[in-house]
């Protein structure tokens, strides 16, 4: 047997098992649990899960333990404690899915997983591909509706995507001048608003890594307004690293965010060590 499909089918049946779960709730992990369990390519999963958006944020956890089960040298003495910390952190990941979005799109986020069902829309293209300062990094089009949807959950879901994507390009113009204390304090303050409120409306839809890297750009901006965090390379960086992650959950673009992922959050706890 596959120990690194028991691992994370035994990762998902722990979290599950700390949650209160609905008949259709219960199907729905059940189905998940069992892709991964018959997977042919856990890796190639993964990075399919990270393309749905219902599925994207617990994909890219699922994609940590995976990195860590194949990368890591293991050490079978601690490996337990390991596997609770996994289970722990795929905990929150599954709450927030199964009691924000409707078992019924999960259960067809699966299906779409394990090809019995059409791939979403067409992807819109932008670079994620390096690491760079400069804008093209980003959006190179701007959002577009795919096309209209009789189904009322699919046009909510695409109107969020609209409003989470539309204010990314000007922050991100918005940051190549920031190094040189060219922005004005009004448009530090109306993009720190801005992104208060998306990371609201992604917290509120169960969107909790969206959430989370829309607080982190909003702190960083009135820390920046406030004189308590200076604006260099590292902090341009970071806060681009936040717009990625935003932008490559939301779009479903199949790369690997990791790094950016981590770069971001690493930010994130540096920040919030800081007093404003």
């Amino acid at each position: 047997m596959d120990l690194i499909k028991q691992y994370i089918t035994q990762c998902l049946t722990a979290a599950s098992n700390n949650l209160r779960l609905t008949t259709h709730q219960l199907e729905a992990i059940g189905l998940l649990r069992e892709t991964f369990l018959n997977s042919e390519d856990v890796e190639n999963d993964i990075r399919k899960m990270k393309t749905i958006t219902e599925l994207s944020t617990l994909g890219i956890r699922l994609n940590e333990v995976y990195n860590y089960l194949i990368t890591d040298k293991i050490d079978f003495l601690k490996i337990s404690d390991r596997f609770k910390e996994h289970s722990q952190y795929l905990i929150a990941e599954m709450s927030h899915l199964l009691e924000i979005v409707n078992p019924l799109l999960i259960k067809k986020a699966i299906k779409r997983l394990r090809g019995e069902a059409e791939e979403e829309s067409k992807e819109i293209n932008y670079d994620l591909t390096e690491d760079k300062t400069d804008s093209n990094v980003l959006i190179k089009n701007d959002f577009e509706s795919e096309q209209e949807s009789a189904d009322k959950e699919d046009v909510e879901l695409k109107n969020y995507e609209e409003i989470i994507l539309k204010p990314v390009k000007s922050i991100d113009k918005m940051l190549k001048f920031l190094a040189m204390n060219t922005v004005s304090y009004e448009e530090l303050d109306r993009n720190a608003e801005i992104m208060k409120m998306n990371g609201d409306i992604s917290k509120k839809n169960g969107f909790e890594i969206i959430a989370e890297m829309h607080r982190i750009v909003s702190k960083a901006l009135v820390m920046i307004k406030s004189r308590e965090l200076m604006p260099g390379k590292f902090v341009v960086d970071s806060l681009r690293a936040c717009l990625i992650v935003i932008v490559a959950v939301v779009r479903g673009k199949d790369v690997d965010i990791t790094r950016y992922l981590n770069k971001a959050e690493d930010f994130g706890k540096e920040i919030d060590v800081i007093n404003i």
